[in-house]
């Protein structure tokens, strides 16, 4: 959630600070700040709620020398946005950026304040910096007290120090929080993200669960949670700094949406053999006749790309599969068999809940696969096979291109299962493969529809509630778009499968409840249609999603009508996602909320 960065540079840090967390805002945030270490080996800080742009101005008026920094966005856990609560923390001579929760921090801010520690925020944070304090003041060196501290405390954290006195000298350590460490000639860089690394270098040590390191300018010593020296390779990344712009749209989310179909074309790419008849994945792959269940483990958006794809491997590969919210898995403890296949599904790859999950799953599955959008995260790490969605980088806080990836990459392995298990011949498979290299035109096609959609968002922009249904692979469409509306525009929304619909929300209809319908021409469209009527019987206002035969057979009354272009039925869903996306950008636009960072929202969720 949070960002992190730190620097021993032969240059002014604050500057270099500040562009590094500008790259890490999509993460989401309510206040900024860093702390520089001077010429004078003094300690200073500058700290401001609300968007980057204030701590910048800040700077302006109150600037910050010094070589050696950490920097830091927050997003609120304990305590709300202020500027007390703003990272850097400080106690004395230690200043520290910390990600994640700290469980046991009222235990150890109860010894501390019994110690005459004086705490003067409401953060679980504070007490990092603190315990460090107290620990130098019994004579402790900074790499001595980092050690005996982290050694104290429970939960997730990544964490980067800086010393007052000591201008040459970072210390970093992660337990379920994300931390790379960046190379340079004659400077070193700490980032919660390659991503906010990649302007200052493109060598990369990621650091393992339980690693902390010690770091100057021309050093680097990582040492493991067994307390042992680790060799941690060194990795050469490639980050398009290019996709990182808005690329001439006005948010990252249009820019987003709109790279969809060359995106879905380089994921078709990679996996599709290049005589079109086969699903090739990589390494070794994985051998679909060698189990009978799966089990789907991922959150929010990513979930509801796994609710999507139960439909397909269950009806064309005839694999059961049980999907579940990462929060909920592991709680239920529940049991896994020895033919097990288990599908973890993150765009960031760091989601923490969904890495609790895949490590419950270590031992019990048989395989344990990934489908991310970062293939060095720790949730490809710690799989037996990590596939890529190829979506590129996702600034935007409401996936878009990313879910559209997910599903590609999961139709393809359902595909590849039903072949390996003899439940589609290979004419069959090719077909289908066909069928999905034409999206990426199908998509462009719907791309055009953004003008009538908005439109029809601008009518939606007035409601209080609005409710969308769907049957078969369209319920899970119907719940991303409720949940797509939600989160960008603030409007309440909510998803339903279409037949469930006369089982109690029919209750809410009424003139002011808009109800999107989405209902392809499918063997469910007349079904659907039937639930869409009692909807205009209540004098519900139906935004119908369909294609052209779907809007001539839906009959009058429908509030508005956004056509499709025919798709076949299994890659439907991936086509319907873009309208939905379309209506909820185009409705927070008419609201003028904040549509690349919503409130309370982040992009990585690195916390349970």
């Amino acid at each position: 959630m949070c960002g992190i960065v730190g620097i021993l540079s032969d240059h002014e840090a604050a500057p270099i600070l500040v562009e590094a967390l500008k790259r890490l805002e999509y993460r989401g945030y309510d206040s900024a700040g860093i702390a520089t270490v001077d010429a004078d080996n003094t300690l200073n800080r500058r700290r401001a709620v609300g968007k980057l742009v204030n701590l910048s101005d800040m700077l302006v008026h109150e600037p910050l020398a010094g070589k050696a920094g950490i920097g830091h966005t927050r997003w609120a856990t304990h305590g709300g946005p202020s500027v007390e609560n703003a990272h850097p923390h400080r106690a004395g001579s230690v200043a520290v950026v910390h990600n994640g929760i700290i469980e046991n921090f009222a235990e150890i801010r109860q010894d501390l304040s019994a110690k005459g520690y004086e705490f003067k925020t409401e953060t679980d944070s504070e007490v990092i910096a603190l315990l460090v304090e107290s620990l130098l003041d019994q004579g402790l060196a900074p790499r001595d007290a980092v050690e005996r501290t982290l050694a104290q405390l429970t939960g997730a954290f990544a964490l980067c120090f800086l010393f007052e006195g000591q201008d040459d000298l970072l210390i970093a350590a992660r337990k379920g929080s994300p931390l790379a460490i960046g190379h340079g000639e004659g400077e070193v860089f700490v980032g919660s993200d390659a991503i906010a690394l990649s302007p200052m270098t493109d060598r990369i040590t990621y650091l393992e669960e339980g690693d902390w390191a010690v770091l100057t300018r021309n050093s680097v010593e990582i040492i493991d949670m067994n307390g042992n020296r680790a060799n941690r390779p060194v990795r050469t990344i490639q980050i398009d700094a290019t996709r990182i712009d808005k690329g001439g749209y006005k948010h990252f989310m249009a820019k987003e949406i709109a790279e969809q179909p060359a995106v879905l074309g380089a994921a078709l790419d990679h996996y599709i053999s290049g005589d079109g008849t086969s699903v090739e994945l990589p390494g070794a792959g994985i051998d679909f006749t060698a189990y009978d269940r799966i089990t789907m483990v991922a959150c929010g958006t990513a979930y509801l790309a796994c609710l999507t794809a139960k439909y397909w491997f269950e009806q064309v590969a005839r694999l059961p599969v049980e999907v579940d919210v990462a929060s909920e898995f592991r709680y239920r403890e529940p049991p896994v068999g020895a033919r097990t296949l288990a599908i973890f599904v993150s765009q960031s790859g760091e989601t923490a809940d969904t890495l609790a999950a895949l490590r419950y799953m270590q031992g019990k599955a048989a395989s344990i696969v990934s489908v991310v959008n970062a293939t060095e995260s720790s949730i490809a790490r710690e799989s037996d096979l990590a596939l890529s969605i190829y979506a590129g980088v996702e600034v935007g806080v409401a996936s878009t291109k990313a879910f559209t990836c997910q599903l590609t990459v999961l139709a393809l392995m359902a595909l590849k299962a039903a072949n390996e298990r003899g439940e589609i011949d290979a004419d069959t498979l090719a077909e289908h493969l066909t069928s999905l290299r034409a999206l990426p035109g199908l998509l462009n096609q719907a791309l055009d529809q953004s003008d009538a959609i908005a439109a029809t968002a601008r009518k939606i922009s007035e409601a209080q509630d609005v409710l969308f249904i769907g049957r078969g692979q369209m319920y899970p469409i119907a719940l991303e778009g409720a949940l797509k509306l939600k989160e960008i525009s603030y409007i309440h929304a909510e998803g339903y499968a279409s037949g469930e619909l006369k089982h109690g929300p029919i209750a809410l209809i009424d003139k002011h409840v808009p109800v999107v319908v989405i209902a392809p021409t499918d063997a469910l469209f007349d079904k659907t249609v039937s639930n869409m009527q009692e909807v205009l019987a209540r004098e519900g206002k139906v935004v119908l999603i369909t294609d052209a035969k779907g809007a001539k057979t839906a009959g009058d009354g429908v509030w508005s009508v956004l056509q499709m272009p025919p798709v076949p039925e299994m890659i439907a869903p991936i086509l319907y996602a873009v309208p939905a996306q379309l209506l909820a950008y185009h409705t927070a636009v008419a609201k003028g909320t904040d549509v690349d960072q919503p409130r309370n929202l982040a992009k990585s969720v690195t916390v349970e």
